[in-house]
């Protein structure tokens, strides 16, 4: 529905033009009203209060929440609007820990640059004196809910961008915080890695979990051999935390700040995208031509595939099974360098610069840990590169630009583009082409997989072959692709998900950034990057040529799977996922609910409360053999059994019930009941 019209702004007409709250207009006035939980990207939350207008006819109210209309009189800065704006951030800085200096979002905080522009120098309301404890449990994230301002801006972005909602507000009034389930730890939930959280997160609650430390141990240490892979999408991100604009190209500068800060080698992780081109894409034409574990899917982004684990594992079989591009750098890196610079494998530790808070989890994990030894030793993010450039003090600006060290230094463009939505599709296409015609591509662009919607789909013709995809970026828009294949609605041939919108560009790793257009600025800059490279297509690139040569033999051969690949697995969204509602201190009967969301909206917690008052009103103590029924039954709630599409589900002791009822579980409890008193009849006999 189209808005148009004329609203004033402090005297000025400003035309309507389809804005959807007053907020943009007055931004369009050119006028910089304070916000602090506003992002046009997500929902309307109006918490914060800060951008505050007196609108006649209305009073003061909240501009992001109120919609425009033809003739509005809007003013921006009136003397009790100055005021209630101040009297808010001093809300604000009430229910934060004020530790400013020592916090890691001190040069980029939007409250204290709120503090500073509203002229706010003292805090006037009474401060709660209860210290939270910090949550670093997570590989990925650190939780400090001491300075969490409650904006719900990390709340609205797990659920609404990636459909999680591992976090959430809990408890009331002034005991009000945000966290998992149950206060359990990032760690424990459905937490997915991917920073998004991070990335909107206006102060320094939710933050990178770091490794600065461990990775200056390591440069330190005269017995170890420190090297770095640097991935796509730092190097036109890493220039904002030292003032320059976003999608500034700094690959050079990168490179000589790591070899100031004590690397040993500078390696490029567009190599090992190169490599993951080689062997997914051959993954896929044997895929395609056989018309088996169709579609496929990329696995290239760690957040997507644990998204995958726990919420559709039955297609796990779809996704490919390459490693990530890091992983392959780790796992090449371990075969070839120790030979290669005359050191002892042990001596090597291989350091990831990634813009993505989910690698530190994918680097974890254990099928890429081999007896005691991690493909990648330590995962640090844009943003902590940045600290340890700052820390040094190095002159991040100045750096004459320096190359990266052979043979994992040389890539081509199919590499670079893996930063940005639609980049692994695009580089696939670039190999598959040649691979499938048997023509040489003269022109490498593969426009039709680009772009920011949330869900796009190309179809296009290599030779004979027809070939449907789907490029999807934001795990809620890959919830609603994945349900379309579950049910047999959509028909892809090979479908790329990425976690974070735009790609790894807009990872949570990457420094934090509230300007509009920012993402779109890094996008272009990649395929600036690009089209400034001679070589455009993986399969051009000579040293991952004579990589297969000298020590992987054919693509997609044993050796190859050996290092390359992988496997994934199911796995529970929420760990330790048993709550206790009817506690007992012998149970002989175990039932338990999942209360999980698809068997919820499926009537599991009506199910839950029927057989608890069942338990209650049966006297079931009057059982042979049964001292109480307290000592009987042991009723419990739990989160997933997996079976998401059969729900609800119950299970009785061992015994599992899909799509149970009342009359089911209480049938199969009985028959449990009469099973287990009979064996305490014999016992006694």
């Amino acid at each position: 529905m189209e808005t148009k019209g004329i609203i004033n702004i402090d005297g000025r007409d400003i035309p309507i033009e389809n804005e959807k709250n007053v907020l943009e207009l007055i931004r369009k006035a050119d006028i910089e009203l304070p916000t602090f939980c506003y992002h046009s990207h997500l929902s309307t939350y109006g918490a914060c209060r800060l951008c505050v207008s007196d609108i006649d006819g209305m009073g003061i109210q909240a501009t992001c929440s109120v919609p425009p209309r033809d003739g509005m009189v809007v003013k921006t800065n009136t003397q009790e609007v100055r005021q209630i704006r101040k009297v808010n951030l001093e809300l604000l800085l009430a229910n934060h820990d004020v530790s400013c200096p020592s916090c890691s979002r001190s040069n980029n905080c939007k409250l204290q640059d709120l503090t500073r522009r509203l002229g706010v120098d003292k805090i006037r309301f009474k401060k709660t004196d209860k210290i939270e404890p910090i949550d670093n449990k997570s590989w990925s994230i650190l939780h400090d809910p001491n300075k969490c301002v409650l904006c719900g801006d990390c709340v609205r972005a797990c659920k609404e961008i990636q459909s999680v909602g591992a976090i959430d507000f809990v408890n009331r009034g002034a005991k009000t915080t945000v966290a998992p389930a149950f206060l359990k730890s990032l760690a424990d939930v459905e937490c997915v890695y991917c920073g998004q959280c991070v990335a909107v997160c206006p102060v320094g609650a939710l933050t990178p979990k770091p490794e600065t430390e461990e990775v200056w141990e390591a440069i330190n240490n005269p017995d170890k051999y420190v090297v770095a892979q640097l991935a796509p999408a730092v190097r036109v991100a890493l220039g904002e935390g030292f003032g320059m604009d976003a999608g500034s190209i700094t690959t050079g500068q990168i490179v000589a700040a790591l070899k100031r800060l004590g690397f040993d080698q500078v390696y490029d992780t567009s190599f090992a995208a190169d490599l993951t081109v080689f062997e997914e894409a051959t993954e896929f034409i044997e895929r395609k031509l056989k018309g088996e574990k169709l579609p496929q899917f990329t696995s290239c982004c760690p957040s997507w595939v644990k998204f995958a684990e726990q919420y559709y594992p039955s297609l796990l079989p779809n996704l490919s099974s390459c490693k990530s591009p890091q992983q392959m750098f780790g796992s090449v890196a371990r075969e070839i360098l120790p030979k290669m610079l005359g050191i002892k494998p042990e001596q090597l530790v291989i350091v990831s610069i990634m813009p993505c808070t989910a690698k530190k989890f994918e680097a974890k994990r254990e099928e890429f840990i081999h007896d005691g030894i991690a493909e990648v030793d330590h995962v640090l993010t844009t943003e902590g590169l940045g600290r340890m450039i700052h820390e040094t003090g190095i002159n991040f600006r100045k750096l004459t630009p320096e190359s990266f060290d052979l043979p994992m230094g040389f890539k081509t463009g199919a590499g670079v583009i893996f930063g940005n939505t639609g980049g692994v599709s695009e580089a696939v296409l670039r190999f598959a082409y040649e691979k499938i015609t048997g023509e040489k591509l003269l022109q490498s662009d593969f426009k039709m997989v680009r772009g920011m919607d949330g869900i796009r789909t190309a179809e296009l013709e290599l030779g004979a072959v027809k070939l449907k995809l789907g490029v999807v970026h934001s795990l809620s828009n890959a919830r609603q692709l994945c349900d379309q294949i579950v049910s047999g609605q959509s028909d892809y041939d090979l479908i790329e998900i990425m976690a974070c919108p735009g790609g790894c560009i807009a990872g949570g790793g990457q420094p934090v950034n509230f300007e509009p257009d920012f993402r779109e600025k890094r996008i272009n800059a990649i395929y600036n990057v690009d089209k400034q490279l001679q070589l455009h297509k993986a399969q051009e690139n000579p040293y991952v040529k004579e990589l297969y040569q000298l020590t992987l033999g054919e693509v997609g051969g044993s050796k190859a799977h050996e290092l390359l690949h992988t496997h994934y697995h199911g796995r529970k969204r929420i760990n330790n996922q048993l709550l206790t509602i009817r506690d007992t201190d012998h149970p002989k009967i175990e039932v338990c609910v999942c209360v999980g969301t698809n068997c919820f909206v499926k009537g599991s917690q009506e199910l839950l409360r029927r057989l608890m008052e069942y338990v209650t009103e049966n006297k079931l103590e009057d059982i042979v053999g049964f001292e109480g029924q307290e000592e009987m039954v042991d009723v419990k709630a739990t989160f997933c059994f997996e079976r998401c599409d059969r729900g609800p589900v119950v299970r009785v002791n061992q015994q599992v019930i899909e799509q149970a009822t009342f009359e089911k579980v209480t049938q199969l409890l009985n028959n449990e009941i009469n099973r287990i008193g009979s064996l305490l009849n014999l016992e006694n006999a």
